[in-house]
């Protein structure tokens, strides 16, 4: 399914499935997802904002985050860098937590949907496309529960507001 002149989305039942062609190349477009100053200005759905305790953008490495949502309070997220080639991979968990790094027992303590997992994991590799920048997002949530939790349609919006930044 296409639904811009740069995003197509075709989820699988057991996972989220992006690519975007962004006008610029890899090189930018990486650096645009672990710079931590540029990851402020783009990585939070419309009206929220986020920022970082911590982030540490190497293999091994971990960050912890919380997205500010005027609607539904605020959240907390950490993660492990499973793997960082520059400027063609990231991977990395993403999973629900407190504000001190604890994990919780499952999405409902973060005020989330049940059925939402609790730790993903994320896959972005990032391609030339002649001049542009062919990126491809997986992520390890079920279409369904990601389209009910909203995670879904944040994606989108999020990788056109990093359109907007490089």
């Amino acid at each position: 399914m296409k639904t811009s002149n740069t995003t197509e989305v075709a989820n699988t039942k057991d996972e989220v499935f992006i690519t975007h062609i962004f006008n610029a190349p890899r090189e930018v477009v990486f650096k645009a997802w672990t710079e931590p100053e540029q990851l402020l200005r783009w990585f939070a759905p419309d009206g929220c904002t986020i920022d970082f305790k911590n982030i540490n953008v190497q293999t091994g490495g971990t960050f912890h985050s919380c997205i500010h949502d005027p609607q539904f309070g605020d959240c907390w997220c950490k993660g492990t860098y499973l793997e960082v080639i520059y400027p063609e991979k990231l991977v990395y968990t993403m999973a629900l937590t407190d504000e001190h790094g604890n994990d919780l027992e499952s999405a409902v303590d973060a005020g989330k949907d049940a059925n939402m997992p609790r730790e993903t994991v994320l896959t972005v590799t990032f391609a030339e496309y002649g001049n542009q920048t062919k990126l491809t997002l997986h992520q390890t949530m079920p279409e369904d529960i990601a389209k009910q939790t909203g995670a879904y349609q944040s994606w989108i919006k999020m990788l056109h507001k990093l359109e907007e930044l490089v």
